[in-house]
């Protein structure tokens, strides 16, 4: 693969850090040495010939000239993120933090030459973050000097979209927005039938799970998602949650997502998926177990706390990064819930959703994420952020009766933790409810892969439901393929829930 061949001067500039009695005396002098920014082309240049040369790129180790291009091509908002440590993130458990926020915004204004209510955007409630638009260079540069700023990164490029705009295609685990609101007609190979008349995916008995409903079914157990929200038109994740032999429990749906271009926009566009995916996910773990021959979920005696925060499962623009770290911090906050579900992602890491992360773990919530899903020819991307995360438990799916042979579009790696079985020889992936009322619908990738692990999570807290987080995870290790030594690719492997509810 050729690589990129940009080349960026970079030029070493002494000064001393910013502090207080700095500012007192006015903006320390900054040389600018390459004044004009890059444009978004050399930009995702830049970006893929570092991931194909097999790094993670990383905003916090690009050069000042290099962030700061991708904020003026992000309509000029970046994402600062500060505190005493690099680990300072929770705003609750940070004596200094207004402080801190305010020595930041003072010294963006000076450099900047513009007051504080035209510099902020908004400043984050539970974690230490806020975005602000900056214009100069010679900001950044300063900013990046603090000793307490964790990060500084663009709130609002969109490398997906200006690789399409380049390309054609974007190059990543977001080749495809995840999103259809199609239905199908399920092949009778593809299903069993199960009391009282539900259609149990072909994926439940490869691993157990219909057999474990004899000791565990959810019950007891609240799971969050995080996705494109959940369909309004599906009664089965609405008004009919506790249909057949579901019963006493609840779904919430959520909306912290803004549908608009313009990252200064605000107001929330509701809980309704307007994308599929989320209700596919939605119906992967708890959907029914119906009277109306349709697709069960994994828990379906779970409860659900659902959240609309993108538009699709690209995070690639400020509302949908903003929107997943809303989600998180809520969910975190949210003591009904154990378990959070994330089948979206990005190829590089976003500052604000790895702080949400770090927080709702620091809650006690059990997380998973989805490795990564592509076309074929651009898994060597890897596993996915957040996926990758010490915080999370990365999934991945596989093809049918194997545990180290990944599905066509799926990624592998280091990171992943699980593996399931979601794609058959036949091509068909796991039955799901459709965005329609009493339609059915096929779903693959690492998506569907990280919901119905997530369900499996469900079933063995509910089976204890006294265990503390590490206990159910140790519980599903040790009920997998690899135990006690994962797969350098694939992680423990696929989980036989029988064992992992007994």
């Amino acid at each position: 693969m050729k690589k990129s061949l940009i080349y960026l001067l970079i030029v070493s500039v002494s000064f001393t850090s910013c502090n207080r009695e700095d500012l007192q005396n006015g903006t320390s002098p900054i040389e600018i040495v390459q004044k004009d920014p890059l444009n978004s082309k050399q930009i995702n240049e830049k970006i893929n010939g570092t991931i194909r040369s097999g790094e993670r790129f990383s905003w916090q180790k690009s050069a000042d000239h290099f962030v700061w291009s991708a904020i003026f091509n992000g309509n000029k908002i970046a994402s600062v993120g500060f505190g005493t440590s690099g680990n300072d993130f929770d705003r609750s458990l940070s004596s200094d933090s207004e402080r801190i926020q305010n020595d930041i915004l003072e010294l963006i204004e000076q450099y900047e030459g513009k007051a504080a209510s035209r510099v902020l955007m908004t400043a984050d409630p539970y974690l230490n973050q806020m975005d602000v638009i900056i214009e100069k260079q010679e900001t950044i540069i300063a900013l990046r000097k603090m000793k307490n700023i964790r990060y500084v990164e663009p709130a609002d490029y969109h490398y997906f979209e200006n690789e399409r705009k380049f390309s054609g295609t974007a190059k990543s685990s977001g080749s495809s927005s995840g999103c259809g609101l199609e239905s199908n007609a399920l092949a009778s190979t593809d299903y069993s039938t199960v009391s009282p008349n539900a259609k149990a995916p072909w994926s439940f008995a490869k691993h157990n799970i219909t057999t474990a409903w004899n000791y565990s079914t959810g019950a007891g157990i609240t799971v969050g998602v995080i996705d494109s929200g959940v369909s309004s038109e599906q009664s089965l994740l609405g008004s009919s949650f506790n249909n057949g032999l579901s019963s006493g429990r609840t779904i919430s749906k959520n909306g912290v997502y803004v549908d608009s271009v313009w990252p200064w926009s605000t107001g929330y566009d509701g809980s309704a998926d307007k994308c599929g995916h989320g209700t596919s996910m939605a119906s992967t773990i708890a959907a029914p177990r119906n009277n109306m021959g349709q697709p069960v979920g994994v828990a379906y005696n779970s409860s659900l706390v659902t959240y609309r925060a993108a538009s699709n499962v690209v995070l690639d623009g400020y509302h949908e990064q903003n929107g997943v770290k809303i989600a998180f911090t809520e969910l975190g906050n949210n003591t009904k819930v154990k378990i959070i579900s994330m089948s979206m992602g990005h190829i590089f890491s976003v500052g604000k959703i790895e702080d949400g992360v770090k927080y709702a773990y620091s809650k006690g919530k059990l997380i998973f994420c989805a490795g990564g899903t592509s076309t074929s020819f651009t898994n060597f991307v890897g596993v996915i952020f957040p996926a990758w995360m010490s915080e999370a438990q990365a999934v991945t799916g596989v093809k049918e009766n194997t545990s180290n042979q990944k599905c066509e579009v799926c990624h592998s790696g280091a990171e992943i933790d699980f593996t399931y079985q979601m794609e058959r020889s036949s091509g068909n992936n796991v039955p799901v409810l459709s965005y329609y009322n009493g339609q059915t619908n096929y779903v693959g990738g690492s998506s569907v892969a990280t919901a119905s692990t997530a369900g499996i999570a469900a079933l063995v807290w509910s089976k204890n439901p006294s265990w503390t987080r590490d206990q159910v995870l140790n519980k599903m290790r040790q009920s997998s393929t690899y135990y006690p030594n994962p797969n350098s690719d694939y992680g423990y492997g696929n989980i036989n829930v029988l064992q992992a509810v007994q």
